[in-house]
């Protein structure tokens, strides 16, 4: 696995032929993607690589992105036995965006499942703490039941509260009609 720094991608993005010369692969959420990608990039999860591995185009060296790199080289380092032409993009899509460089937005892009999760524990455990110590020690449990259910989550990859979250409003596909307009 070798890095590739902003210069260098910027350059070989600027100076590409079209796909065939490199694959940019965005290894992060559909909703981390929307909300800001490079262009020409495919989204392909990290928790889908490896049932995905034929969507990589053979003989096309392979350029992985994430937020800030750290995914992109766990991504790697799954794909290493298999590929040895695979590069990560040196401080992800927040170092390209630092630079300036153009990224695809989706206006109505919405917090990933994983951040709402997270916040919502976090709210959750913070409640607890406060009320126990205003009111009753007796609120721990609720911080002990968040910490069982993250645990359980993290084992067993079921997240029951992502999937209360997923039946709020703000999470539900919407249907938008795509307009497109192509200059060929």
């Amino acid at each position: 696995m070798s890095a590739i720094s902003i210069d260098t991608a910027s350059s070989l993005y600027s100076h590409s032929n079209g796909p065939a010369e490199l694959q940019w692969i965005d290894v992060r959420s559909a909703t981390e993607y929307s909300s800001g990608h490079v262009p020409r990039a495919v989204n392909i999860p990290m928790d889908q690589i490896e049932a995905r591995l034929d969507d990589l185009l053979p003989n096309v060296p392979v350029l992985l992105i994430c937020q800030s790199g750290k995914r992109a080289r766990m991504v790697a380092g799954l794909l290493e036995p298999c590929r040895k032409d695979v590069s990560v993009l040196e401080g992800g899509t927040a170092a390209w965006r630092s630079a300036g460089l153009p990224l695809v937005v989706n206006t109505k892009s919405r917090w990933s499942l994983e951040r709402q999760v997270r916040l919502v524990a976090g709210l959750l455990i913070l409640t607890a703490l406060l009320l126990a110590a205003a009111i009753s020690p007796y609120w721990l449990g609720l911080a002990a039941f968040v910490g069982l259910g993250l645990t359980f989550a993290g084992a067993t990859d079921l997240c029951l509260t992502a999937a209360l979250l997923l039946k709020l409003p703000w999470n539900r596909s919407r249907s938008t009609a795509v307009t497109q307009t192509c200059t060929m």
